[in-house]
């Protein structure tokens, strides 16, 4: 298994601190926020300094009813090769729900909801890594995610649901003992029990955040310091087993000079140290010159030995995955999308669930929701101001749920903004509709309603 040693995740904001830190020996890096063709300049020169960069998907959706769609798996996969990756990472959630197989609409999360702790789902979640291990071109962990709640009626508990994935699948756990140390709060579920199930051999990485807690509730934000009790359950697990790489998640309110985030990634790797099987150093990497698709691993423009991490493709198993009907996967869409409509479209909770925790979860992710299209979309709030965008956008999204991601989503709250008429000043109003028109070209319209985009090219042009 690679040994990767220590590193942080990188993120645009801080790619230049992340750059200048001391002993870093590897990245993690947003899939999505990627285009194999044009790599940021960041990741090629740490390339080129040997520094391993490991692309990590979040809209795969791996625990969702339907199949691994095709196009974000070869989208993966040419991130992985474009990177030289050792391996790629996704998680173990659901996106997305409703479509066809329910006969409702179909529902972006726009976050990682957990999946429930079933037979059904697990063999749901078998196949669906198992389809992906085949499309991928290096080996595949999936990570356990943090969960406000939980699902009535779940017959195993957490250690047993991926050890028992490890089991048929041969896949590699990305874990993250932030989300252990969540599942705790909310859940009430003992980091040390899980961590006594856990095929800990099958371990490709683990990932460690911050968080905070408010009303009882513990939310990993990643963007808050590592607290102590999080380090507690990363020394349990070092304790276990000397971990091949260790990752610190940070995704805002960035310390931009690093001094923080250095003295977290030091927090991290002296609780590993103490914990007396510190992570071996990262082997040498060779760096991948081109940027092409083809400048994955052992191209032919790459003369001399490879001397990158080697990480042994464990290939699946796919004799002890029986197939999944089409029965059973009707079963866990239905369920999904009952449970996600009434997170992002207001219908009532499914029976079983805890309401309240359902109504935390929903907030969530509509404030999730407003500040990555605020990210993707920075102008809107720059027109509109901060605080007035937040709070028409919260306003549109009990209003709207995403259906298609979230460029598509600021583009939506900018039109019905204009439809509605919802912008009183002139001046805010002539630049939200110079936006709007910027970027609705013919490509934005296909598949969209007419009469709704037409509508608001109308009203736009009146200005």
């Amino acid at each position: 298994m690679s040994r990767l040693g220590t590193g942080i995740g990188w993120r645009p904001e801080i790619a230049g601190v992340v750059e200048e830190m001391p002993g870093i020996d590897w990245v993690e890096a947003v899939a999505e926020n990627l285009c194999p063709g044009h790599l940021p300049d960041s990741l090629l020169r740490l390339r080129e300094r040997g520094v391993t960069v490991v692309p990590h998907g979040v809209s795969l959706g791996l625990g969702g009813a339907e199949r691994p769609d095709e196009h974000r798996l070869a989208a993966l996969a040419a991130r992985a090769e474009a990177l030289g990756s050792p391996l790629v990472t996704e998680h173990i959630a659901f996106v997305r729900a409703g479509g066809d197989r329910t006969a409702s609409p179909l529902l972006e999360a726009g976050h990682l909801l957990p999946v429930p702790r079933t037979r059904d789902a697990l063999d749901v979640l078998c196949e669906n890594v198992r389809i992906a291990q085949d499309a991928l071109p290096v080996p595949l962990a999936v990570e356990n995610i943090a969960a406000l709640f939980g699902w009535p009626g779940e017959e195993l508990t957490e250690g047993q649901f991926l050890s028992e994935l490890v089991e048929r699948t041969g896949v590699r756990l990305l874990i993250d003992v932030a989300n252990l140390y969540t599942n705790f709060v909310n859940r009430g579920e003992d980091p040390a029990a899980a961590l006594d199930e856990l095929p800990v051999e099958a371990i490709a990485y683990v990932h460690v955040a911050g968080g905070f807690e408010r009303d009882g509730v513990w939310h990993d934000s990643h963007a808050h310091p590592v607290p102590e009790a999080v380090l507690a359950v990363l020394a349990d697990l070092a304790s276990r087993v000397s971990p091949p790489g260790v990752l610190l998640e940070r995704d805002d309110n960035f310390s931009y000079d690093g001094t923080e985030l250095e003295r977290e990634v030091a927090r991290i790797r002296e609780t590993v140290t103490a914990a007396g099987t510190a992570p071996e150093p990262a082997a040498p990497v060779r760096p991948v010159p081109d940027t092409g698709r083809d400048a994955g691993p052992n191209t032919e423009r790459d003369a001399g030995p490879d001397t990158r991490p080697d990480v042994e493709r464990v290939a699946p198993v796919a004799e002890r995955v029986a197939p999944v009907t089409e029965q059973v996967r009707g079963r866990l869409a239905l369920g999904q999308a009952a449970l996600l409509s009434s997170l992002v479209a207001g219908t009532p909770a499914p029976e079983g669930f805890d309401r309240a925790r359902l109504a935390v979860q929903s907030r969530a992710l509509a404030a999730k929701r407003a500040d990555v299209v605020a990210k993707v979309a920075p102008e809107l709030p720059s027109v509109m101001g901060r605080a007035a965008y937040r709070t028409a956008f919260l306003a549109y999204a009990q209003r709207r749920p995403m259906a298609d991601g979230y460029r598509r989503d600021a583009l939506d709250f900018a039109e019905d903004l204009l439809i509605a008429q919802r912008v009183d000043d002139p001046f805010v109003r002539k630049q939200l509709t110079d936006w709007w028109l910027e970027r609705s070209g013919p490509r934005s319209l296909v598949g969209r309603p007419m009469a709704r985009a037409l509508r608001a090219a109308r009203f736009a042009l009146r200005r």
